[in-house]
């Protein structure tokens, strides 16, 4: 029988869009609301420049604070999708070209389309499959000092060091869960092409803090592609430090396929983590290297820590 696990004193508080706890000198707080209004909408897509997905929800967000440290991350929606390719793609960006992307793009930046989302700026070129490769963002805006953030950078993790990395172990154990929170970002059924979406998860367990962002594309008949930021801090770490892994993967849309339990049922392409699964289960000279043959920059796996605090200091 396994030892138990002794669960630190901690706070929860709630308002009707919001949870927080305050755990071991952390402030955490995630932010669920419906999906932003006509009004937001406008404001938003005037600022980005493109034509928003149909489903954003402009008002959710993650944020953590490490309260003595001043160290402070954030996963929103703005900031997401500010990530998003606008103007002609290049290399690197992981274009998707299929026959109707054209036409795709007309109907969602034509002023006469019916979808129910306003148009406020002139036809744009954009990743109509609003790739990302967003891992969160420091909460640095409009500070008129030097930001405790952007003092303590990402660096390359160490792959000597066992605290530089993200213990499985211990998150696939049965502990309590004190926190738990699912924050959707945006999603997009590209036209009944496919998906599009961004979800934000978040747990806090008596020993650490394990988060999961995850970007999921599908393109019928092209490919998968998926981002995933995740980020660990061990309570117990020292020096105190945030673990963060940031990977791509993608393949053709015909190798995920041949990968379902019953080929008749067709039903977990649209399951974001049998999505995941498999791209991470195949070869990664696959996954991460040929992929789609899109030559998307995001294909690839890197491991980095944050230090927010030194023994002694």
């Amino acid at each position: 029988m396994s030892a138990a696990i002794a669960v630190p004193q901690h706070k929860l508080s709630e308002t009707p869009n919001s949870r927080t706890i305050e755990i071991n000198d952390w402030v955490i707080v995630a932010s669920t609301n419906p999906i932003s209004s006509a009004s937001e909408c406008d404001a938003l897509q005037a600022s980005l420049g493109f034509p928003l997905p149909e489903m954003t929800f402009g008002s959710n967000y993650l944020s953590l604070e490490h309260r003595s440290s001043g160290w402070k991350m954030l996963f929103d929606t703005h900031n997401a999708l500010k990530c998003v390719k606008k103007g002609e793609l290049g290399e690197g960006d992981g274009g998707v070209k299929v026959g109707y992307a054209d036409a795709w793009l007309k109907s969602r930046t034509d002023p006469g389309t019916n979808l129910p989302l306003p148009v406020t700026v002139a036809a744009k070129h954009y990743d109509w499959t609003y790739t990302m490769t967003y891992p969160g963002h420091h909460d640095d805006i409009a500070s008129d000092v030097e930001s405790p953030s952007l003092s303590m950078p990402w660096i390359d993790a160490d792959p000597e060091n066992p605290s530089h990395s993200i213990p499985l172990s211990e998150l696939t154990r049965p502990d309590p869960i004190l926190f738990y929170a699912e924050i959707p970002l945006f999603e997009d059924e590209l036209h009944d092409n496919g998906s599009s979406n961004l979800l934000v998860r978040i747990r806090v367990m008596p020993t650490c803090i394990f988060i999961l962002s995850r970007f999921t594309l599908r393109v019928d008949n092209v490919l998968f592609r998926t981002h995933d930021t995740r980020m660990y801090h061990s309570f117990t770490s020292s020096p105190l430090l945030v673990v963060r892994q940031v990977s791509g993967w993608e393949a053709p849309y015909d190798r995920v396929k041949r990968r379902l339990p019953n080929c008749n049922d067709l039903t977990p392409l649209t399951d974001a983590n049998f999505i995941a699964k498999v791209l991470t289960e195949l070869p990664v000279a696959e996954s991460q290297q040929t992929g789609a043959k899109t030559s998307w920059r995001g294909l690839k796996t890197k491991l980095e820590v944050a230090v927010l605090a030194r023994d002694g200091f």
